[in-house]
């Protein structure tokens, strides 16, 4: 194996990277004072004297083999590899050959030739180094020292370099993590394969990296969060996953997480970290006690380095099998590892498994502060400065209130150098998703310290997206107000930023998401461009994989409400303008997928919005264009049909086109149940019901005309007859004669069927059904034999739905969840059995003393409700799952084959699927009808024949009808409709007409309905008396179809 030194670039205590957003100028200053005074101390295997930095007599002697020394021209920034250790003074790079194995003599110091190339940060790898240039560009040096530019990275601005034994990461910064070189391990993170030139790590892309850092073969990154992202070789458990097994791509360090990780150092075989707080973990080769836990063996999790406890860490540094850490507070150092050529600084020639301090103490003053160690393979540095050092941010360039304030500020046009500084700064930050990710964070940033004094932005999680919602607000107003500004963020966004989104390619990490929340909060503001901007970010949601949509998920259920209704009106508007635009006329396969995806969108919000229970109500979901695109298509077939009739004469294949094309747009929303209100389904339901009747599909054909004949007196038995002879086609209209009367079903005859069937039902002798005291209706448990029973019964209510007509059963609405495989809850259970219910809430809210004395177990009525319930008790810990398992027992388990077998029947007798977009409240409303008997409704919804409102007769009607008791309005709904439920809609859904009968002797004479088309005959009573008994007797005796 050749060994080399591990170091991390630009992390100078990496206590915060990114924080803030700068100028892209800053990148072009000096990385240091050369008039600066600083001191370098060193130890560890024999090296030149001096390292030709300073005649050898400068060199000052410590203890145990430390030497320190003050170069005329300060150091920069240093290196040490395995072949090399290099040294950068005023922005030029010199190298020193080391004495190894391949090389048995130290080399002279030699200035590498850069041209113009000012350098600001170098690292050293097995035979070769890296070097960054302050313009951001990156050189390799091959081990013959000669240096050549990265042509792949030339056109991009990196920010921090690392190396590992033959590899090579580079980060740019807009966020993207570019890497090199040997890949035997998987330590490109670019899966199983080849050596490989520069080339983005796609995985990564759109996750805001704060820094960088290779090891041997392995790889870590750090993101801004504190999200620890490790791969390579894990022969040690040096990725910290828990086992040793080789990763080929990214993967979380998950025992990480919300640690506040502030940097990272990767040796040999062995990684270490450091938290905000100073802690540190190590973990991965311990053979030489190079983790510092006391011990020589291998940590495969990371474990805190308890020795270090409370002394907060401020520096950590891992060499190939040693590692050092630095306390700013005591300027101490500490040492562990591998100490047989005195790398350990402390005098012992041995391996320590404890960190102990390096003995400075003659070296040192209280003037200087330790501003950068190296740990290479058999040699440690240790660079001091006098005064803190200043030097460029090395994070990837982020957003924040302070930066939109300097792009805001000036011209409506770009035409100064800083203007162009700035149109280069949007072009960066918006079309980089990792530069978006990491701003606006929840952090205050303290620009004399370059310290975060908040931390909240490290507990990013599942629940915490880590974003400062009122920042992100106030910072976005202020863009939106300067049309300059906010003309290049729409067209950088447009052009570059939602073109690049991968979002498959990306592992499911929280920060990757934060765009997709930062975005549509942008595009709501905007005047211009706002619908292809929504319709671009839609189809990237929609294209997440499953865990990060659930992720997104998430974050939205925690937005703040007026984020979350922004969200919902943002995507609600753009899907009512675009089924405006339809209604209007305009039609194209792509209206049809952008309006999917929208809706798509708005069904991702309307399940967080149930679940979250908040303001947001399903009234808010409600297209009410949809009712608009239903009458353009009600025109359509009017046309067609006019056409037809030889009373128009248009292009028939046009309208035919036209048609088709407005119930595809309808097959669409059906699939999308908030989108419409239960009138509007109810309209797509017999629109899309009438395509499947007109299908020439020849499994649909009718074998008797769908006609069902029947007596009154054995009308469920003459049904189940009809049914189980397989002749009725279920895709067409029921039609009905009551045997031995004149009756023509136009409606009126049907419905009356299914009311006097659902009491039929209801008193049948095998007691299929039990009616509770509260007039609810369930399946009986005990009914256990007779299958084809509850089959029939599902057939019958799904035919019911099917024809449009009521069952006059009052099933709970449990039923309609199940049917629509919903869970019943605790509530519904309270509508059907309020008794047990009321016992099961006081049992949640009773004292732990009174659970115990109930002495309740886990079984109803005999039942177990769990493997040896009987002998399981009911206390406070177990009550909650008592009734969960209470409730799924009576409205599941208890009635498992029975709702098996009506549902299978109830899906036969509706074969129109899409009864499952309505909801369970307007499933039930459909097939029971409105709980609201609005009987003035029906007064203002009636129309007079032959005779007005202002008529004695007419008065004297409503009169008696507003005296009759509940019961005998219903009668009268009977008499005239033939049911006694109240259609969807309320009564003003009703026909109801009353005419004037003009024939002789009217006291002699009966009122007279016509139940298909809701028309009451009145004959003309000489007085109001009359009226009301014949009224009465004609709602109470007449029954049959006479007249019709």
């Amino acid at each position: 194996m050749i060994p080399k030194h591990f170091h991390l670039v630009g992390n100078r205590g990496s206590f915060v990277l990114a924080e803030i957003s700068v100028f892209m100028t800053v990148c072009l200053q000096s990385a240091g004072d050369p008039s600066a005074v600083n001191m370098l101390c060193c130890w560890g295997a024999p090296v030149r004297e001096g390292f030709g930095l300073l005649k050898p007599d400068k060199v000052k002697h410590g203890n145990y083999g430390i030497r320190s020394m003050c170069p005329e021209t300060a150091v920069e920034d240093m290196s040490a590899g395995r072949s090399f250790v290099g040294f950068i003074r005023d922005g030029k790079v010199s190298v020193l050959r080391l004495r190894n194995e391949d090389y048995d003599h130290d080399g002279e110091l030699e200035q590498l030739q850069l041209m113009d190339d000012r350098i600001r940060s170098i690292v050293c790898g097995g035979a070769d180094a890296v070097l960054l240039a302050d313009a951001g560009r990156v050189l390799v040096m091959d081990k013959s020292t000669v240096c050549q530019p990265l042509k792949v990275l030339e056109n991009r601005q990196v920010i921090q370099i690392t190396c590992g034994d033959q590899h090579s990461m580079a980060l740019t910064n807009d966020g993207q993590l570019f890497v090199w070189g040997e890949n035997s391990h998987g330590q490109l993170g670019l899966g199983k394969g080849e050596p490989s030139t520069p080339q983005p790590l796609k995985s990564l892309c759109g996750i805001p990296l704060a820094q960088i850092s290779a090891g041997g073969d392995h790889s870590f990154v750090l993101s801004l969060s504190g999200v620890v992202f490790g791969w390579g070789k894990n022969s040690a458990g040096q990725l910290g996953l828990g086992d040793t097994t080789d990763r080929h791509v990214p993967t979380v360090v998950n025992s990480l997480n919300r640690k506040k990780t502030v940097s990272i150092s990767c040796g040999g075989e062995h990684t270490a970290t450091l938290s905000k707080g100073g802690t540190v973990f190590t973990f991965g080769s311990g053979g030489f006690g190079q983790l510092g836990h006391n011990s020589f063996k291998d940590e495969h999790h990371p474990r805190v380095v308890a020795e270090l406890w409370g002394s907060k860490v401020s520096l950590v540094t891992c060499g190939r099998r040693h590692t050092l850490v630095s306390v700013s507070s005591s300027k101490l150092i500490y040492s562990f590892g591998c100490g047989m050529q005195g790398q350990l600084g402390n005098g012992e020639m041995i391996k320590q498994s404890v960190p102990l301090p390096v003995d400075l103490s003659n070296e040192c003053d209280h003037e200087y502060m330790i501003e950068k160690l190296i740990a290479g393979e058999n040699h440690s540095f240790a660079l001091f400065f006098k005064e803190h050092e200043s030097k460029p941010k090395s994070g990837v360039l982020t957003l924040n209130d302070k930066t939109i304030d300097r792009w805001v500020f000036g011209s409506d046009s770009w035409v100064t150098i800083k203007d162009f500084v700035i149109c280069r700064e949007i072009n960066t930050v918006f079309s980089s998703a990792a530069s978006l990710n990491g701003s606006f964070l929840k952090t205050r940033f303290d620009v004399t310290s370059c310290l975060c004094s908040c931390d909240e932005h490290y507990q990013t999680s599942v629940e915490n997206c880590g974003l400062d919602f009122d920042l992100v607000k106030t910072s976005f107003a202020k863009l939106l107000e300067n049309k300059r500004s906010i003309s290049e963020v729409v067209k950088v966004v447009q052009q570059k930023l939602l073109p690049s989104l991968s979002p498959n390619s990306n592992p499911t990490c929280v920060e990757s998401l934060r765009l997709y929340l930062l975005l549509p909060e942008l595009i709501r503001g905007l005047q211009k461009q706002r619908t292809e901007l929504t319709e671009a970010i839609s189809s990237k949601i929609i294209q997440l994989n499953p865990a990060a949509a659930k992720m997104l998920e998430m974050y939205w259920s925690k937005l703040p409400d007026d984020w979350l209704k922004g969200l919902v009106k943002l995507f609600h508007k753009e899907s009512a303008e675009l089924i405006g635009q339809i209604s209007c006329g305009e039609t194209g396969h792509d209206l049809n997928r952008r309006l999917q995806n929208f809706l798509q969108i708005l069904q991702m919000l309307y399940e967080v919005c149930c679940s979250t229970h908040n303001d947001i109500t399903n009234s808010d979901f409600i297209i009410h264009e949809v009712n608009d695109l239903l009458d353009t298509l009600q025109v359509t077939l009017d046309d067609l049909a006019m056409i037809l009739l030889g009373l128009r004469f248009t292009d028939f294949n046009d309208l035919v086109t036209l048609k088709d094309y407005y119930l595809g747009i309808i097959e669409i929303l059906v699939k999308f149940p908030f989108a419409a209100d239960i009138l509007s389904k109810q309209r797509m339901f017999c629109y899309l019901q009438m395509r499947l009747q007109f299908s020439p599909d020849q499994d649909m054909l009718m074998l008797n005309d769908n006609v069902l004949s029947v007596k009154r007196e054995s009308l469920l038995t003459d049904t189940l007859k009809y049914l189980r002879q397989n002749t009725h086609s279920f895709y067409y209209p029921l039609k009905v004669v009551f045997i031995g009367e004149n009756g023509i079903d136009w409606r009126g005859l049907s419905a009356e069927f299914f009311t006097l069937l659902s009491q039929s039902l209801l008193k049948w002798e095998k007691k299929v059904l039990e009616v509770q005291e509260n007039s609810l209706v369930w399946f009986n448990p005990d009914h256990t034999q007779g299958n084809k029973d509850f089959y029939y019964l599902g057939v019958i209510c799904g035919m019911a739905l099917y024809n449009h007509h009521y069952m006059d059963i009052n099933f709970p609405l449990a039923l309609y969840k199940k049917l629509l495989k919903l869970s019943p809850t605790l509530n519904d259970l309270e509508e059907l059995s309020p008794v047990e219910a009321g016992n099961l809430k006081n049992l949640l809210e009773e004292d732990e003393d009174v659970v115990d004395i109930l002495f309740l177990n886990f079984t109803v009525k005999g039942q177990e409700l769990i493997p040896k319930g009987g002998q399981i008790q009911v206390n406070k810990v177990n009550r909650q799952k008592y009734v969960d398992l209470y409730v799924d027992f009576v409205f599941n388990k208890s009635v498992k084959n029975q709702f098996k077998h009506f549902s299978r029947g109830f899906s036969k007798g509706c074969p129109l699927k899409i009864w499952s977009m309505f909801h369970p409240e307007e499933l039930q409303e459909l097939l029971q009808g409105s709980p609201k008997y609005e009987w003035q409704e029906l007064q203002t919804s009636a129309s007079y024949e032959s005779c007005s409102a202002s008529d004695e007769l007419i008065k004297n009607f409503w009169t008696v009808f507003f005296e009759f008791s509940e019961e005998n309005k219903k009668k009268f709904l009977m008499f005239l409709y033939g049911r006694n439920r109240v259609p969807v809609g309320g009564f003003s859904m009703c026909s109801l007409k009353i005419c004037q009968s003009d024939g002789p002797d009217p006291d002699d004479r009966l009122p007279e309905a016509q139940t298909c088309f809701g028309r009451l005959i009145l004959p003309k009573y000489s007085d109001i008396n009359t009226l009301r008994n014949k009224l009465v007797h004609a709602i109470n005796f007449c029954k049959v179809f006479g007249r019709e």
